[in-house]
């Protein structure tokens, strides 16, 4: 596996990495879009085939996971918490000194991941992911202190 700096030539790499893991994944042409936003980065997990892709935004020394995917098929090997890793370390080196994200209520999953790099439980925004006919999820906010994590 081997990460990548995401650039808008990743972009259909991103969203072929993104659609397999949302009912209501991005485009290419959302990746390519926020890519050029201020403080936006991300990174890809490729192996031939996109295994995965985060996108961040740092501002005001507060980093944001903006999206984490990772296609059913190459979970459970490492890839998001790759990832993740790496999306830290460049929040961190941006200036961030906390990260945020919001995370179904009933990924387990993610949670579990989030949680066992350091993230916390800091809310909930009820009704915040719409899931069409099944009606709207609860979203649990998550924080991680990164000053605290650099050290």
């Amino acid at each position: 596996m081997k990460l990548e700096w995401a650039t808008a030539e990743h972009a259909p790499a991103m969203a072929s990495a993104h659609a397999p893991a949302f009912d209501r994944p991005w485009d290419e042409a959302t990746f390519a879009r926020m890519l050029g936003e201020t403080g936006v980065y991300g990174f890809v997990a490729l192996d031939g085939d996109p295994l995965g892709v985060v996108l961040c935004r740092v501002i005001a020394g507060e980093a944001e996971v903006l999206t984490l995917a990772v296609p059913p098929w190459a979970r459970r090997k490492g890839v998001a918490k790759a990832l993740m890793a790496a999306a830290l370390g460049a929040a961190r080196q941006a200036g961030a000194t906390q990260a945020f994200l919001e995370v179904d209520v009933d990924n387990v999953a993610a949670i579990g991941l989030y949680e066992g790099l350091g993230f916390e439980r800091a809310g909930l925004r009820k009704a915040y992911y719409d899931r069409g006919a099944a009606g709207r999820a609860d979203a649990l906010v998550m924080r991680l202190d990164l000053a605290a994590q650099g050290q």
